[in-house]
């Protein structure tokens, strides 16, 4: 018996909305699996910059703005704020990168709505999510997940311009252009990338291309102001920032292709596709080309750049979380390579098989509850040793910029040098380093070692492991007078303690 079309079409359109809403609760599942990847290191302990960002609030409100190194303090102004709201734990000092990270998320799937359906935006966003440098930056104490978050609002705002004339949205567009810069200076590769893709969308409505773009440069050159300042000084001080080794083009791939899941669902999608080619639909080519030049200018562009910055010049630059601003480019570009699968169902296969590969690694690898290296575990061993009889430690900085500073001996718990003091304190008093064995390591260390001699004193030293050569330097300079044991190492962070040896043979 046939079934009326009367009959047969609501019956249709009851499926059709079945099967979207069984989709639609797969893929929120599988947007949640990977958020909750973000989560995995909540509670490791601050990691050296992470403790920078709490000493430049340490000092209060009114000291933020003189405590800024070579950013813009727009980061260290939120991260204050939600310390007297929430308090300073390590969780609660994670908060707001949480927050603007779930922010960036959502503006991305926004911004991937302007190219693809509500499904490819759904995967452009669990892509993002799962991306190891996006988890890194979601709680890291850091302004990396506000640099993003604005970065993702000016790809909404400049994909919107397609469609609009609006003065009002072109400005808007100028200034989260420069906000991007407010929150972290090297995101500013991901600026010609941006400018390239607005004459991309706009290149059909030529009249109103040079309005929009006069209005939205304008916006931007004011609103860039209050940066110079700092950028004029990174440039002045390019060569003391440098702590990385030359970037490989092996670190390219990696971050476009990030993990072994992302290279196994390529493959799959790749076989997928072959089988499913003659169902395809044929995309409007004019439409097609927009979309590949938009995508792969925003992954590629700011990865390039930073790469041949870090590899032709002394400014070695190219770590993973630099490279954030990449990241919503990539996750679009590998939306755009889920939008060819057909049929639907093998498209759902190929996300949930990533979301589970991905999720598996993340909660399998003992290094995923590690968030870097951290200084806590060798201070409180510091601290416990010490603090019986109130000996000095001798710390070697971990920031490279010590090497061409003049120790502060009287301050060296508020340096910016030794900022994990200002977290994870010390009671006993502090005798400061630099990170390399220099003229000033040797001219400290020598008069706090005749010091020391004299006065028969116990003391401790610590160092992270490029600063190993001052250790040798301290126990051989101090074997006539004192014997070693080592403490422990704990994430690479190396105690030693020193005792005279007119102690140490008498505890004998």
């Amino acid at each position: 018996m046939k079934i009326p079309d009367a009959v047969r079409k609501p019956l249709l359109d009851d499926r059709s909305f079945n099967q979207d809403r069984v989709y639609d609760a797969i893929y929120g599942l599988a947007l949640a699996v990977s958020v909750s990847t973000w989560f995995i290191a909540v509670r490791a302990p601050l990691w050296l910059d992470e403790t920078g960002s709490y000493w430049q609030i340490s000092g209060g409100f009114s000291k933020i703005l003189s405590r800024q190194l070579i950013s813009f303090p727009a980061y260290s102004y939120i991260l204050w704020f939600s310390t007297k709201i929430i308090g300073s734990s390590e969780i609660a000092l994670r908060v707001p990168s949480i927050l603007a990270m779930l922010g960036a998320v959502y503006l991305l799937y926004l911004a991937a709505r302007e190219l693809f359906d509500r499904e490819i935006s759904l995967i452009a966003a669990i892509i993002f999510c799962l991306h190891p440098i996006v988890i890194f930056a979601s709680i890291d104490v850091r302004p990396y997940a506000f640099a993003v978050l604005t970065t993702n609002a000016a790809i909404l705002i400049l994909l919107r311009l397609r469609r609009n004339d609006s003065n009002g949205l072109a400005a808007l567009f100028g200034l989260l252009a420069a906000w991007i810069v407010w929150f972290h200076f090297l995101f500013a590769t991901i600026l010609p990338a941006l400018v390239l893709c607005f004459f991309i969308v706009k290149i059909g409505d030529r009249k109103a291309l040079w309005r929009q773009f006069r209005v939205a440069f304008a916006v931007f050159l004011l609103a860039f102001l209050p940066v110079i300042p700092g950028l004029q000084s990174l440039f002045h001080t390019a060569g003391i920032h440098v702590f990385e080794a030359d970037p490989r083009p092996l670190d390219i791939v990696l971050t476009l292709v990030p993990t072994l899941s992302f290279l196994f669902v390529a493959v799959c999608i790749y076989i997928l596709v072959a089988a499913t080619s003659t169902q395809r639909r044929k995309a409007a080519r004019r439409n097609l080309i927009m979309q590949i030049q938009i995508c792969l200018s925003l992954a590629l562009i700011p990865l390039l750049i930073l790469y041949g910055v870090s590899a032709r010049t002394s400014i070695h630059t190219f770590v993973p979380r630099h490279r954030l601003d990449a990241v919503p480019g990539i996750a679009l570009c590998w939306a755009m390579i889920f939008s060819v699968i057909r049929p639907r169902v093998s498209r759902l296969i190929a996300c949930v098989v990533l979301v589970a590969i991905s999720a598996f690694f993340s909660y399998s690898s003992p290094f995923s509850r590690q968030h870097f290296y951290t200084w806590k575990y060798a201070l409180e061993v510091a601290e416990q040793n010490a603090s019986t009889d109130g000996a000095s430690v001798l710390i070697c900085s971990d920031f490279p910029e010590a090497d061409n500073a003049t120790m502060p001996l009287d301050s060296a718990k508020k340096s910016p040098f030794f900022s994990p003091l200002s977290y994870y304190r010390l009671s006993v008093p502090v005798v400061p380093m630099p990170r390399a064995l220099n003229d000033e390591a040797m001219r400290v260390g020598s008069r706090f070692l005749q010091e020391a001699a004299t006065k028969h004193e116990r003391f401790l030293a610590v160092a992270y492991k490029p600063s190993y050569a001052t250790l040798d330097w301290l126990s051989q300079s101090a074997a006539a007078t004192h014997s070693v044991r080592k403490l422990g190492v704990f994430d690479d962070i190396e105690v030693l303690e020193f005792v005279p040896r007119t102690e140490a043979v008498a505890s004998r």
